[in-house]
């Protein structure tokens, strides 16, 4: 396997990290519009992903670094083709740590709930629009013989990239209730069970639609293997949540976005940005890729550092495992 193989793999697994722990962070972002009732109940579902975060997002920063590092003609493309959705997160992402940081600042009702309305939007924004970005990356885009997208931003909104978008939108949804259920005790854990059966029902009916759409128009014998993966352990997940096993279900859950995760990786390769308006115009892993002593100095500097980064946010979330409810929340912070 030569080396621009080996960091087209690693950059996928950055991407399912990514979505693994940033999916539930974003869907309990959204829970707290649709599972909260009052106050104390948004800050135990803040308070579940408050120490961790910003910790899942270091996997985006580093998803984004190793693509421009390794394939820079596909990070030149992507972000200048996809430029306005990607604004759009960039900016998202950065209210949404504001909020996070802001909303305790002040005592007075309306400054908390402005924070807490933001929190919900940068979280519902992005996990929709990961979905659209990465349909359009798997579906193709126009790309010319210069490698240059020359689209406009209407092309990205087709039926299939939106499709993409609800079920990334849903998914991350379904894996926030399932962990709220697993992080909170009382009455509020009972709901995330109810609803996370609602949430999954939706989210299996969509998640199947869009990797059968996906399967039939580029997929193989590998990616098939990870559509049945993903669509069994999505429906296992929701048998676990009806059975009261949150550990599993959140479990099975996350199985499910790795496997549909690297389902569209495996549709990819060996592209890594299809042209939609000639296959020869497409950026692949050899012509996108940098040279190999630039691959070589990644894999060395990459074999050292991530292990200590995933060690010390393993340690991270075994120190803040336990389970909250609105009893361990002060009546002010003030």
């Amino acid at each position: 396997m030569e080396l621009h193989d080996v960091w087209f793999v690693l950059i996928a697994v950055l991407w399912i990290g990514y979505f693994f722990l940033e999916g539930f962070d974003f869907g309990v972002g959204v829970l707290t519009k649709l599972l909260a009732r009052n106050r104390p109940e948004k800050r135990v579902l803040i308070n579940t992903i408050g120490p961790v975060w910003d910790g899942n997002e270091v996997w985006l920063l580093s998803a984004g670094g190793a693509t421009f590092a390794a394939f820079p003609e596909w990070y030149a493309t992507l972000f200048s083709g996809f430029y306005l959705p990607l604004l759009l997160i960039l900016v998202c992402l950065i209210v949404r740590g504001v909020a996070f940081e802001y909303r305790v600042k002040r005592p007075e009702e309306k400054w908390q709930r402005n924070w807490e309305t933001a929190i919900f939007w940068t979280s519902l924004l992005p996990a929709f629009l990961w979905g659209v970005a990465f349909a359009n990356i798997v579906r193709g885009v126009k790309i010319d013989r210069d490698f240059e997208y020359v689209g406009n931003f209407v092309d990205l909104l087709n039926p299939y990239a939106l499709l993409g978008g609800l079920v990334t939108l849903s998914l991350f949804t379904f894996h926030g209730t399932v962990f709220v259920g697993l992080k909170t005790v009382g009455d509020i854990r009972e709901r995330a069970r109810t609803l996370a059966l609602r949430v999954g029902a939706v989210t299996a009916g969509l998640a199947l639609l869009f990797l059968l759409w996906t399967q039939i128009e580029k997929g193989d014998g590998a990616s098939l293997v990870a559509v049945a993966v993903a669509v069994a352990a999505l429906v296992t997940a929701l048998v676990a949540v009806r059975a009261g096993r949150e550990g599993w279900a959140f479990a099975l859950s996350g199985v499910t976005i790795v496997a549909a995760v690297a389902m569209l990786f495996l549709t990819l390769f060996p592209n890594v940005m299809p042209s939609s308006l000639n296959e020869d115009w497409s950026l692949t892993v050899t012509n996108a890729s940098s040279s190999p002593y630039t691959l070589k100095i990644m894999t060395w500097c990459a074999a050292v550092a991530t292990p200590v980064v995933m060690l010390y946010q393993g340690w991270t979330y075994w120190v803040f495992r336990k389970r909250i409810g609105t009893q361990h929340i002060a009546e002010s912070a003030h």
